[in-house]
C-alpha cells in the first residue's frame, strides 16, 4: 500500500469541506491511505459528517496559510498545515504531500520543509496536457519559478523528461523549448541562452516550439519559464471552455461528446500539478478544487511517490554573457 499521502486539510477555496470529502473518497474508492493535517476540531467534524470518524488519521496544525499569501513568508509560519504537512513527508511519515493552497506558498514551504533534490537549482511544476495525438505532453514549468535563469530552464527540461519517462511511459521523450518562432535563435535572451544549454545536454532536443504546438503532440515535453507556463496553462483551460461552449451553442456536437472532450482537460482528470525536483513528492491542486479533484490529486501523488522524476539530473552551468 505504501506510505500515506499527507493532505493539507485547510488548503483551497473550500477548506476542510472539500479536502476531507476528497480524502474519504481517495481512501474508500481508490484505497489510497491519507493523513489529514489541519485544525483538528474542524477536520474531525467534517469526518463525522461522512461517517469516517477514526477512519483517517488527523495531525493537528494551529494555523492555515491564507490563499492570498504568494511568497516565502508562508514558510516562516512553522505551525501552519503546509509546514506541518511538509515536515511529516521530510521525516518519512508520509510518502507525498498534497495541497490546494496558494501555489507560491506551497512551493516555498516544500522547498524549506522537504528540500531540493541533489543538484536541482529550483523546483518546477509539471502538468500533463492532452494532445491531438491521443496522448499527452508535459508542460514544465507551469508556475513554480516565474523568473528562472537559463540553467534553471535547462534543468526544468530534465525534470520534465524524467516525468515523461516515469509517469507517461516515454522511454526517450522529445523536448521542445517554447518560443515565438520555431527557427533557431528566435526568442528573448532567456530562451536563446536556455536553447544553447539544452542543445548540449543528453536530451532528445527538438528545438523551439510555438504556442500552437502545445496541444498538438509535437513534442513530449514543452519547457518554459514559470510565468509563461502559467499563462499558457490558464489560456488552454479558458480556450477549451470557450470553444466547447461555442460548439454546444451551435448544436454541432452531442452534449455527451462535448462532456467527454471537456473531461480530458478537467483538473479532476489530471489531479493537479506535480512539483518536481524535491526530495519528496508534492502535488499542487487548483485552489477551487472540489472533493473529486482532491481525491484524484491524492491518487496521482500516491502513484508518483513510487517514482523519481528527478533521478539523474545533471548540473547545468550558466552560460557566459
Amino acid at each position: 500500500m505504501g506510505a500515506p499521502v499527507v493532505l493539507d486539510a485547510m488548503g483551497g477555496d473550500h477548506g476542510p469541506a472539500a479536502t476531507v470529502a476528497g480524502a474519504v473518497s481517495a481512501w474508500r474508492t481508490h484505497g489510497v491511505p491519507v493523513v489529514l493535517v489541519g485544525d483538528r476540531d474542524r477536520v474531525e467534524r467534517e469526518l463525522r459528517g461522512h461517517g469516517a470518524a477514526g477512519e483517517i488519521p488527523v495531525v493537528h496544525a494551529e494555523d492555515a496559510v491564507p490563499m492570498a499569501e504568494r511568497g516565502a513568508a508562508a514558510a516562516t509560519l512553522t505551525t501552519s498545515s503546509l509546514a506541518v504537512g511538509c515536515e511529516l513527508v521530510s521525516r518519512g511519515e508520509g510518502g507525498a504531500f498534497v495541497s490546494a493552497g496558494s501555489t507560491g506558498a506551497v512551493v516555498s514551504c516544500a522547498v524549506r520543509g522537504i528540500g531540493r533534490a541533489d543538484g536541482v537549482l529550483r523546483p518546477a511544476l509539471a502538468v500533463a496536457l492532452p494532445s491531438l495525438t491521443g496522448g499527452a505532453s508535459v508542460l514544465v514549468d507551469a508556475g513554480a519559478t516565474a523568473d528562472p535563469t537559463p540553467a534553471m530552464v535547462a534543468q526544468f527540461a530534465q525534470l520534465g523528461a524524467g516525468y515523461a519517462r516515469t509517469v507517461l511511459g516515454r522511454p526517450d521523450p522529445l523536448v521542445g523549448l517554447l518560443s515565438i518562432g520555431s527557427e533557431p535563435g528566435k526568442g528573448n535572451r532567456l530562451t536563446r541562452r536556455a536553447g544553447d544549454l539544452l542543445a548540449a545536454l543528453p536530451l532528445r532536443f527538438h528545438g523551439n516550439v510555438e504556442g500552437h504546438d502545445v496541444l498538438a503532440g509535437t513534442v513530449d515535453v514543452i519547457v518554459t519559464d514559470g510565468f509563461t507556463g502559467n499563462v499558457v496553462l490558464k489560456n488552454v483551460e479558458g480556450c477549451v471552455r470557450t470553444a466547447l461552449t461555442m460548439v454546444a451553442q451551435a448544436g454541432i456536437a452531442s452534449p455527451e461528446r462535448l462532456t467527454e472532450v471537456a473531461r480530458r482537460y478537467d483538473p479532476e482528470t489530471h489531479g493537479g500539478a506535480a512539483l518536481l525536483g524535491l526530495r519528496g513528492t508534492v502535488v499542487v491542486a487548483h485552489g477551487s478544487s472540489p472533493a473529486a479533484t482532491i481525491a484524484r490529486a491524492c491518487v496521482v501523488a500516491h502513484a508518483l511517490a513510487a517514482q523519481d522524476p528527478a533521478a539523474g539530473i545533471e548540473a547545468v552551468a550558466e552560460p557566459v554573457s
